[in-house]
Parts: structure tokens; C-alpha cells; sequence
């Protein structure tokens, strides 16, 4: 298939857009910006400074004094803008998307799908939840009545593995809902979100949605401001973890998205084909760099079934289309930095010395045309226990542990035991044993033949224990974004 044409070859030197201009602001330096499928530089992303946090939360908390007190049906009215300027340029977002990502553009369309569709569900809790409650005679001639109201500022803190879709877990409950926010997204990936706020600038009040390009170190900085009045973030547990502390110390609300390492049980009775083709989706799509990916697939069963879906995975991921992201033929795209890549081949190596077996590797892997992209090809490792850090830590990656199991309660122990509790996955024909696994595993999202336990954007999405900190992009959990006044 033809290679899809790029919306801009070069995107320059980046600016932020704060109240209603864009601007150059204090940068402590300057990143380089890639399309990873070419290796080519593609533009830059000033790194800001505390004056740029400040000049973003500042513009954002004079916006609020206005906009909170915006009737519903006017904010109504700008998310109804935001959904039409995103479907009338979905195509042009998505391959923006997949050129500094590298992600193929099926999976940046499908990203833009879900995109939209956190839109139109904020739509929804606009109607709903910024509702009251009222009671009479609480008491001898007393009532009560609860309001909820705006809180004020908050800060968007996002990851560069999905460049538009998580700042709008956030975005569009936020604003509906009469807040204002300063977006910081990732600088490897900050290209798309900044050709959505070229193509948003004037749907919205100055000052209702801030994007601000900042350096790393000034990240806390931006947390515990003093106009801030929460965040929501979604990263490494490690970076969750601090934020949250530091958010609980300054008195601020906090919503985190940490790290996975998650498994999938394959048992007996499971469709050969189909768990198959799921689990190669569920691992390799991304390149492996997402939360919800399957890194450790757990075989019960025995030596002939375990073999035939061993060798039935490992053949199909041998002929994965792996390629530049904007040729639609392409099933996974690159890694999206060089660091990234000898990252997971650095964690390859480390398990292979700790007595893993390589069954198919793709640190080596070549892509005709392309010599300079930051590629790897799917790898397989086998020999690996839970308590190996290949199993426990995550990988962020297109690297799958094949692992076999004596029963289901034993996988469901490891998983249980486990550092991060996101997500997992049962694939079986039984309904008992789906429900048992479901009722008994300790995670945030359950899959039933289904690799990735993706909610869809009107129910809550996270994990348990350090893997999630919150709930993102729910109904009844966006009440973070308001407070309750009683009468």
C-alpha cells in the first residue's frame, strides 16, 4: 500500500499556548523532536521553566472566575465545538499522531475514536453530575441542600505513548464541569496536541484550556502550585507516586495512572485461532508501549496444548507487518525514541542472563527503507518465572513472557503477588472459570476473551495499588473535578 502523505514535514520550534496567544516563553532548554519510523528530526519543544507555569496557572485561574459561572448550556454548547473541530479533522490529528509516535495509523484512528468519544461523555456528566441534592425536614423545619461546584484550576500531566487520547480522559470533564486546566504533555511526543490546540484556539474562552511545553523538573512545581487545585496525571508509578505525595503535603487533589506488567491466563478449553490473534493484538499493538498491553501469557494445560499454542503465537508474530506507521498496511510501528528501544533490548538482555530463553527476537530487526527507525521486532521469551523482573517490572514494550501454570489459582496467586495490579485477561469457554477468575483476581480491569481491558470512556478506567491512583475518565468519579457546598 502507498505511504499516507504527512500533514506538515516539519513542524520547527514549538511554542505554548497560554490564555488566548501562543508563546515562546522561558525555556530551560530545548528537546529534539523525531518522526521515529524515519529517525528523522522533525522539529523542537522549548522546556519550560517556573515563570512559564506560572504565566499558565495564572491565565487558567483568571479564565475561571468566568467561566465557572458559564450556564450549563453554554458550556454545553463549546464541548459540542470541541467534538465537531475533532471530527472534522480526525483523519489530519491521526496522522499527525502516528508521525512523531510511530504508531501504525489504524491505532492512531482508533485513538482518535476513543478521543471523541471521552467528549461525548463528558457531554453526558455536564447534564448529570454537576446536579445537586436536596432533602426537606433533615430536621424539626430544617432542609438541606448540596451544590456542586467548580473547584478551580487543574493541571494535566499525560504520557507521550497516547499524545491526544489521555489529555482528553482529563480535558473535557474538567471544562464541562466549569474548571480550567494547564495541560503539560509529554515532550517526546508533543507535536499532536499542539496541532489540536492550533485547531481549538479560538473554540474556547481565553484562558479555559492551557498547553504549556515544560521541562521535567518543574513538573512538581506545576502540582503544588498555589492557584492549582488538583491534577491528574498518568505515567510511571514511580512519578505517580511522588506527585501524590507531594500533592497530599500542599493540600491538592490528585488522580494517578501508574505502571503495569500484566498477564493474560490462556486455559485449556480457550479458541485456539482467536486467543491467538488477540493476545498478538493485545501484546505487539503500540509496539507493547501502553498500560494495558499483556506482557506475561500464562499457559494451563498440558505439554501438547501448551505446544500448540506456543508455536501458533510465536509463527504469527514472525510474520507481523512491522513498518512505517502511515503505510496502512503496517500492523506495528517502531519504538518512538532510540532510548526507548535499547530500554527494552537493556531488559532483554538482563532477563536472557538470568536464564530466560529467546524464542523470537527482534532486537535486530531491519525494516527495508528505513534503516534509521528506532525498530525492534516482536520478541518471545520463555524460561521465565514471576519472580523475575522481565515478569514484574514493566517491559514497555513488543516483548511477550510465555509462562505455564498448573491450575488457575496458581496464576491467579502470581498475579495477586504481583508489584503493579492494572489489568489481566482470561481466555476460556468456561463460564465458571471466567467468573471465577474475575471474582477473585486483584486488578483494576478484567478481560474475558478480550486482551485489552479498555473501558469504554463513560465507565471509570484504572488500576489497584500504585498502578492507579483514582479513576480516570469516569461518571460518577469526575465529581474530583468539583466540591460540595451544603446548606
Amino acid at each position: 500500500m502507498p505511504v499516507l502523505e504527512v500533514v506538515r514535514r516539519f513542524w520547527g520550534r514549538l511554542r505554548s499556548f497560554v490564555g488566548d496567544r501562543w508563546v515562546e516563553g522561558h525555556p530551560l532548554g530545548f528537546g529534539q523532536l523525531f518522526d521515529p519510523g524515519l529517525g528523522e528530526v522533525i522539529g523542537e519543544v522549548p522546556l519550560g521553566g517556573r515563570e512559564d507555569v506560572d504565566e499558565a496557572v495564572e491565565a487558567a485561574y483568571e479564565a475561571f472566575k468566568t467561566w465557572s459561572r458559564t450556564p450549563v448550556p453554554d458550556r454545553l454548547q463549546y464541548l459540542f465545538r470541541i467534538k465537531w473541530v475533532l471530527e472534522e479533522h480526525r483523519e489530519d490529528i491521526a496522522r499527525v499522531n502516528t508521525q512523531n509516535h510511530g504508531k501504525p495509523i489504524s491505532d492512531s484512528r482508533g485513538d482518535l475514536r476513543r478521543t471523541i468519544e471521552n467528549v461525548e461523555a463528558a457531554i453526558s456528566a455536564l447534564l448529570t453530575l454537576s446536579k445537586g441534592e436536596y432533602q426537606r425536614e433533615i430536621a424539626k423545619d430544617i432542609d438541606e441542600v448540596m451544590m456542586r461546584e467548580p473547584l478551580g484550576v487543574f493541571s494535566i500531566i499525560t504520557p507521550y505513548n497516547f499524545p491526544v487520547m489521555i489529555p482528553f480522559w482529563f480535558i473535557p470533564y474538567a471544562i464541562a464541569l466549569g474548571d480550567t486546566v494547564v495541560v503539560k504533555v509529554s515532550p517526546v511526543t508533543p507535536i499532536p496536541m499542539t496541532y489540536v490546540m492550533e485547531l481549538m484556539a479560538d473554540v474556547l474562552p481565553p484562558g479555559v484550556l492551557n498547553l504549556v511545553h515544560l521541562d521535567n523538573s518543574v513538573v512538581e512545581y506545576l502540582v503544588t502550585h498555589r492557584l492549582v487545585e488538583g491534577t491528574a496525571f498518568v505515567g510511571t508509578s514511580t512519578i505517580a507516586l511522588r506527585l501524590y505525595e507531594a500533592s497530599a503535603r500542599a493540600g491538592k487533589r490528585f488522580l494517578g495512572g501508574g505502571s503495569a506488567a500484566n498477564y493474560a491466563v490462556v486455559m485449556p478449553d480457550a479458541n485456539l485461532e482467536r486467543t491467538v490473534e488477540t493476545l498478538i493484538h493485545s501484546k505487539y499493538g503500540n509496539a507493547g508501549q501502553r498500560c494495558l498491553a499483556i506482557q506475561n501469557i500464562v499457559v494451563v494445560g498440558d505439554d501438547n496444548f501448551y505446544n500448540k499454542f506456543r508455536n501458533a503465537f510465536v509463527e504469527r508474530a514472525r510474520v507481523l507487518r512491522v513498518g512505517y506507521g502511515l503505510d496502512e498496511s503496517v500492523e506495528m510501528g517502531p519504538m518512538t525514541t532510540e532510548q526507548y528501544r535499547q530500554n527494552v533490548i537493556r531488559k532483554v538482555e538482563n532477563a536472557v542472563n538470568a536464564g530466560a530463553r529467546v524464542v523470537l527476537d527482534g532486537r535486530d530487526y531491519k525494516v527495508q527503507d528505513y534503516p534509521r527507525g528506532f525498530y525492534l521486532g516482536p520478541t518471545i521469551l520463555e524460561g521465565v518465572g514471576p519472580d523475575m523482573d522481565i515478569v514484574r517490572e514493566e517491559v514497555f514494550g513488543p516483548v511477550a513472557n510465555l509462562m505455564r501454570a498448573g491450575n488457575l489459582d496458581e496464576v491467579i496467586d502470581w498475579i495477586n503477588g504481583g508489584k503493579y495490579h492494572h489489568s489481566a485477561a482470561i481466555f476460556t469457554q468456561s463460564g465458571a472459570w471466567a467468573r471465577y477468575f474475575v471474582n477473585n483476581v486483584n486488578v483494576g480491569n478484567v478481560g474475558v476473551n478480550i486482551g485489552i481491558a479498555a473501558p469504554v470512556g463513560w465507565f471509570p478506567f484504572g488500576g489497584r495499588g500504585i498502578s492507579g491512583l483514582g479513576s480516570h475518565h469516569p461518571q460518577i468519579d469526575v465529581i474530583d473535578f468539583l466540591t460540595d457546598r451544603k446548606t
